[in-house]
């Protein structure tokens, strides 16, 4: 014990992951807030790990689907007003960082519908952008709560390892990283802020692109991070009443 405590003495990290549910309403991200808070208040370093907004995920995969066809403006319209509703109800309003994603995302679309190809390298490319749009609004509503976060690329810290028996689409969409710990990562993101927010599901290769973990890639890269951080604790949080025994939907109680 007495080893573990002088190891997170000097920046004990606890790292909280949040699945899609539990950021896509206003309720939601007080509760996110408050447990920032609490954790925050027993001494940690917060490292808020969390996916993109609920159902987003699919309708990054739909546009792909459309811009093949040429039909991609009815996907990037809802994709776009379905995050700037999330703006208007957290209260914080569009940014210039949220209207470059947006931007990236109807570039890449009429790529695709020019050159009537999708390769893996623009499947990641586009479906990152769940998990950058989310935590860029997510940060700026906890700014306006008044606590002290900074917005942080995962693709900075979280590399893909080279697997010399894995396929390429398995390299693109389903890769697996180094955790080991990591000290430097640590003193850079404790020195950015108290509460650090940034995205589950994401990585980069060694090339500097970006790469995704596969879906529930999230859970993943939170302990990813604790890994790398030593984090003092990993909370995966959902937002199920409980613990289950069975299927809500036929057994109801």
């Amino acid at each position: 014990d007495g080893v573990a405590m002088t190891t997170h003495a000097a920046a004990p990290w606890i790292v909280l992951k949040f699945g899609g549910t539990s950021v896509s309403t206003l309720p939601n991200w007080r509760n996110i807030a408050g447990v920032a808070r609490q954790r925050q208040a027993d001494g940690a370093h917060v490292l808020i790990v969390h996916s993109a907004v609920s159902g987003v995920t699919d309708r990054l995969e739909r546009l792909l689907s459309a811009a093949l066809a040429g039909e991609h403006e009815a996907a990037l319209a809802a994709i776009e007003a379905r995050h700037l509703q999330l703006c208007e109800e957290l209260g914080v309003g569009g940014s210039e960082q949220l209207e470059g994603y947006f931007t990236e995302l109807r570039q890449i679309a009429q790529g695709i519908h020019l050159t009537r190809e999708i390769s893996d390298r623009t499947r990641a490319r586009v479906m990152a952008n769940g998990e950058l749009m989310a935590t860029e609004i997510g940060s700026r509503f906890l700014q306006g709560q008044g606590m002290d976060v900074a917005w942080w690329d995962a693709r900075t810290g979280l590399f893909a390892e080279t697997r010399d028996a894995a396929t390429s689409r398995g390299n693109w969409l389903a890769a697996t990283c180094d955790f080991s710990p990591d000290e430097a990562l640590g003193r850079r993101l404790s020195g950015m802020a108290p509460v650090v927010i940034t995205q589950g599901f994401i990585a980069s290769d060694a090339a500097g692109d970006t790469v995704l973990l596969g879906r529930g890639g999230s859970d993943t890269s939170g302990a990813y991070f604790a890994a790398k951080l030593q984090a003092r604790r990993l909370e995966i949080w959902t937002d199920v009443p409980g613990m289950f025994s069975a299927n809500p939907r036929s057994t109801p109680t």
